[in-house]
């Protein structure tokens, strides 16, 4: 494994020899595309109200998966390519460990989360399409090998799949209890199905 995520850094970094034009490309992209995202979420809570709860929800869900990633890079302790000598880190960034990216798992947590839910389906694509960008350009810069990325991505899509799943529970066992109070049920059945 080692040996494929080496080769395929070495396939899609900028090593010691960069290209001055995909390298400031790949700067801005890796340390300012996150704030695309910020914005994103910010305007779907400032322009659908409707799902200002479900925007506020896969926020905490995207704390959620920063937490988990920082954990885990502390107990994993993959270094990263400029620490083993594969690239110059072309960004500023920390000497800790790597794997799963964090970048990539709150940006696909929320692309993911949203392409959960038909309405924001566009703006979810649209992020993850962002995530992946920034990935490519987070492994240029030389402060990730590729399976960072797809670790994160993996990481997002267990907590897709929890969210998911708890939303069907709520659904079929929480919904049909608070029934009878008909403003709560409208409550959470819109922070639920739409």
């Amino acid at each position: 494994m080692l040996a494929l995520n080496t080769a395929l850094f070495q396939a899609i970094g900028a090593g010691h020899t960069p290209n001055a034009e995909i390298m400031w490309l790949a700067s801005i992209v890796a340390e300012g595309a996150s704030w695309l995202c910020v914005a994103l979420m910010g305007w779907v809570a400032w322009r659908r109200p409707s799902q200002r709860v479900y925007a506020m929800v896969t926020l905490a869900a995207a704390a959620a998966a920063a937490m988990l990633a920082h954990a885990l890079a502390d107990a994993i302790a993959m270094p990263r390519p400029f620490m083993v000598g594969l690239s110059p880190a072309h960004i500023e960034h920390g000497a800790r460990g790597s794997l799963p990216s964090a970048h990539a798992s709150v940006m696909f947590t929320i692309g993911l989360l949203f392409c959960l839910r038909a309405s924001l389906r566009k703006t979810g694509l649209a992020v993850v399409a962002i995530a992946v960008l920034t990935g490519w350009a987070r492994i240029y810069v030389g402060v990730h090998f590729p399976l960072d990325i797809a670790a994160g991505l993996l990481l997002a899509g267990g907590i897709a799949a929890a969210f998911w799943t708890l939303q069907q529970l709520a659904r079929r066992f929480v919904l049909p209890l608070i029934r009878h109070d008909h403003s709560g049920a409208r409550q959470l059945s819109a922070a639920i199905d739409h």
